[in-house]
């Protein structure tokens, strides 16, 4: 292992591997195709290419064919032993020194929890999502929503669908993510993105180190055909978000570490993309 980190510190290196490397982390556990990389980043496809086989080379980067298609994702097994080995031999352990991440228990308490959900318009996905978990574990967590770039106004069939379901609307809004970096805003224990192209978007750290967590999904507003078809996709989003948040309001905060609950939210991120309503 030892000899394997000069040669993957060095493809981490280069500017624009490096902007790759932390794209395919934010988007983690995607598995996302070359020319969607290299759109977000505005790379040739063929200098994509040749970036994406240095960082799989160098096992940083894992890829898996579908069908005529070869997606990409981060080797997290490969980048947990890099970064674990820095910590531990360059750091020596030292969290004065060194930011820890190790296994440690997480600082959480016996409180309310605060929650982010992110997409780009926040007009339905994280506001579905903010819903959600409000009705279904508002006395163990404050939920908010936001959007990289939102709109002025809510979908109208997010609306509907919320109202079918029984949610109160009345606190509902659209907000820039830049409302939530202000002085006076809430520090989160967790941040959520639920749109691939919030995720592909870089953003500055949040301030407490909170656990985040891609549960990206399709964007219902971009569902065609006529009024019934597109509010099917509605159902559809809103019932793969609730899919989502029922795991993760099923599992016992308080006593796990951060790496479990690191775990399990990457793990919900993986199910529930196609449970409809």
């Amino acid at each position: 292992m030892e000899k394997e980190i000069p040669d993957q510190l060095a493809t981490l290196g280069h500017p624009q591997r490096l902007a790759l490397f932390r794209l395919l982390m934010r988007r983690f556990p995607d598995r996302v195709p070359a020319g969607e990389l290299a759109s977000v980043l505005g790379i040739k496809a063929s200098t994509m290419s040749t970036y994406l086989s240095a960082l799989t080379r160098h096992q940083l980067v894992e890829q898996q064919r579908a069908g005529t298609s070869i997606l990409y994702a981060i080797n997290m097994t490969t980048v947990q032993r890099l970064f674990g080995y820095l910590f531990s031999d360059c750091c020596r352990g030292r969290p004065d020194i060194c930011m820890d991440f190790s296994t440690g228990p997480a600082p959480m308490t016996d409180r309310k929890y605060n929650v982010l959900f992110i997409c780009v318009g926040n007009s339905a996905r994280s506001i579905f999502a903010e819903s959600i978990l409000r009705k279904s574990a508002g006395d163990r967590f404050n939920v908010f929503s936001a959007g990289t770039r939102p709109g002025s106004q809510l979908n109208p069939f997010a609306v509907q669908v919320l109202k079918d379901k029984g949610h109160d609307i009345s606190p509902l809004r659209s907000k820039d993510v830049s409302e939530f970096s202000q002085a006076n805003a809430p520090h989160f224990d967790f941040v959520f993105t639920v749109c691939d192209q919030a995720a592909n978007e870089e953003c500055p750290a949040w301030e407490g180190q909170p656990l985040t967590g891609h549960w990206g999904l399709p964007d219902p507003v971009k569902a065609e055909g006529n009024d019934a078809q597109k509010a099917l996709a509605f159902q559809e989003s809103y019932g793969a978000l609730k899919h989502r948040i029922d795991l993760f309001t099923a599992l016992n905060v308080d006593p796990l570490s951060r790496l479990a609950l690191q775990h399990a939210i990457d793990d919900i991120g993986r199910s529930g993309a196609e449970v409809g309503a």
